[in-house]
This record gives structure tokens, C-alpha cells and sequence, in this order.
């Protein structure tokens, strides 16, 4: 059965005026891609497809940890425990739900030699990262190739959101010139997060998405919007009609750093845990997961499914993916998490 305007899911959604039929099925033909699956991106996933999303692409690195089950949605104890990659368990249960939406996960980190695979084609880029380096990138595709995405934030009780459409709105790099400083930003481990955050910040951003997709642009809303859930507070930011900034250097010299590449780190640390991935310089080109299990399993404790290999080392633990890179878990600094990754699995 193919996805259909008619299809009674739909129905109260088409009774609400700004979508109706013609919104509905522009939906049902749109391609959306979302990076990142944790809070935000599986709150943001769910969402997108029971309004009815003809094509979601799933872009995300990391795998599922028991650690992850008290804030981000749908995944179980199961994913957990089978240490499946985020995107996989993720499009398993979206299908569960709406299995005429076309589900396409990837199990990918994005970064400069990948975005373009995984974005290409996409009609809106949604934020569900947890990391500067990556928003910065998808601000430099999607003002390149023209394409809206919207922005998405949360750690403790509060989370910001904006929606940046190239050439109308200001762009990442108009809001925040440049990203803050190693160590200055608040994280998911050392404030913590409530999953309302998130919920209310994937709302917003699905809210916003819906207009876009469905024809009401003029509706969108074009300020940078901050939410505060305790005590509760709104503030939005930019003023009535805020535009793109002439002497921005993404959107207003046109000079992309973090899709050139030149901006970016080789090893990232993660939001909400002691653990850093390690993406090693060529990753994917003859990397050999089977060989590095053969050589690691004689001499540490190895578990693989058919995504990663995970191997325990003395104070650390490796989960290891077939593109080659790494998450070394049990440090947060990344040069001992490289120093990890060239001992044990090779530089």
C-alpha cells in the first residue's frame, strides 16, 4: 500500500485548514534529512513520520546505550542490549508505526567527504546533533545548495530552535559567528537534560517543518526562539524582520570552512556521556572490520553484530564501525581517545 492524502492517519491533519489535501500531499512527496537521533532527532523522527513524511533519511553515527532509554524515544532495553546503531533500531520502529513511509537509515558520521551523499536530494535538513562542528557543516551545504534546515538545541531545562532559509533568513554563522570555545558551552554531562527539553524543542522544529513542506512559508517564524521549561520562560531574538547579515561569512562572503574542511576536528566528543569518536583520516577506503576483529579477539573480549565490533580493553571500551571509525568510550579527551584508536585498532 502506497502513502496516501486519504489514508485515515492523516485525516484530522487534513481537516486543519493550512495543510488540508493539496498540503498533505505535498508532505507525502517530500524528502526530509535528519541528522542526529538521540533526544532531539528521535523525538524529531517520530514526528515526522506520523504527519506523513513520503522520505526520511536517518543520518547518524552512534549506537544505542542503555544510558539513552530515560530521554530519547521509541528505542528499548532490546536495541540496548544487541547494540544496534541508532538509525537501524530507529527505522524499525518508525516502520512499525507508518510502514508506507520510505525509512532510509544510514549509519554514518557527517562530516565534509560525506554530507553531500547524505543530504543530496533532501527538500529540508533537520538538527538533531548534539555538536557544533556539525551544524556549522550543515549550515555551509544547505547555504550552498540553497536548502532550509532548521536548527535545534536542548541541554538541561531549556533549548533553542531557529529556522534558516538561505537568502531570507539569517543563517547559522549570522546568529553565532563563530562556535564557542572547547569547553565553554554547556553539555549534556555536566548540566544534565530533561526530556521534555527535547520533546518541546522537536515540536517546534516540526512545527516549522510542516509549513515549509506544505506550501506556508510565509508563516514561518524567523527569529531565533530560546525556551526555558524551568522556571518556564520564552524569549525570542533578532527583532520583527530579522535578514541575513551582509558581511556574514557563510551566507554573505559565501565561504563554506566547515564544508571545505578546514574547520574540521578529528575526533568528537559526545553530548551526555565519557566518550569521544575518533574518524581516522581516509576512514572508509579498505577498512577491514573483519581483520581488526580477527587480530583484536585474540587477545580482548570482542562482540559483534552487523554493524560494529565492540572490543574491551583494560579502562575502555571500543565500539568499532565498518567505515572505521571508532567510539572510544571511557575518556572524554580526545587525544587519549586517538592515542586508543592508533594503539588498538591502527592509525
Amino acid at each position: 500500500m502506497s502513502a496516501s492524502p486519504e489514508d485515515p492517519r492523516y485525516s484530522r491533519q487534513v481537516l486543519f485548514r493550512p495543510i488540508g489535501d493539496k498540503g498533505q500531499r505535498r508532505l507525502l512527496d517530500s524528502t526530509v534529512a535528519l541528522v542526529g537521533c538521540g533526544a532531539l532527532g528521535a523525538s524529531l523522527a517520530e514526528q515526522l513520520v506520523r504527519v506523513g513524511v513520503g522520505r526520511l533519511v536517518l543520518v547518524d553515527r552512534d549506537v544505542v546505550e542503555e544510558s539513552n532509554l530515560g530521554r530519547q524515544a521509541l528505542y528499548t532495553a532490546q536495541d540496548a542490549a544487541d547494540g544496534l546503531p541508532k538509525v537501524v533500531a530507529l527505522a524499525g520502529h518508525l516502520r512499525a508505526f507508518n510502514p508506507d513511509i520510505d525509512v532510509d537509515p544510514r549509519v554514518s558520521d557527517l562530516n565534509a567527504s560525506t554530507v553531500r551523499e547524505h543530504l543530496s536530494g533532501a527538500d529540508l535538513v533537520l538538527d538533531g546533533t548534539d555538536n557544533f562542528d556539525t551544524r556549522y557543516l550543515l549550515n555551509d551545504w544547505c547555504v550552498s545548495e540553497n536548502v532550509p534546515w532548521i536548527y535545534g538545541a536542548c541541554v538541561a531545562s531549556r533549548g533553542l530552535t531557529a529556522v534558516i532559509v538561505p537568502g531570507e533568513t539569517p543563517c547559522l554563522r549570522c546568529l553565532f559567528p563563530e562556535p564557542p570555545a572547547a569547553g565553554s558551552a554547556e553539555t549534556c554531562d555536566t548540566s544534565g537534560i530533561i526530556a521534555p527539553a527535547a520533546t518541546m524543542i522537536a515540536s517546534l522544529q516540526v512545527a516549522e517543518a510542516l509549513k515549509i513542506l506544505t506550501g506556508n512559508g510565509d508563516a514561518v517564524r524567523r527569529t531565533l526562539f530560546s525556551i526555558e521549561l524551568w522556571p518556564f520562560r520564552v524569549f525570542e531574538m533578532g527583532g520583527e524582520d530579522p535578514q541575513p547579515r551582509p558581511d556574514c561569512p557563510c551566507c554573505g562572503d559565501r565561504t563554506f570552512a566547515w564544508l571545505d574542511g578546514t574547520e574540521r576536528t578529528r575526533a568528537l566528543t559526545y553530548c551526555g556521556r565519557d566518550a569521544v569518536q575518533v574518524v581516522p583520516t581516509g576512514a572508509a577506503r579498505g577498512f577491514d572490520l573483519d581483520a581488526v576483529e580477527t587480530r583484536l579477539s585474540a587477545s580482548f573480549a570482542c562482540r559483534r553484530n552487523d554493524y560494529v565490533l565492540k572490543v574491551e580493553v583494560p579502562g575502555y571500551v571500543l565500539t568499532v564501525f565498518d567505515d572505521g571509525r571508532a567510539l572510544v568510550s571511557g575518556t572524554g579527551d580526545a587525544d587519549e581517545a586517538r592515542s586508543l584508536y592508533d594503539r588498538y585498532v591502527g592509525s
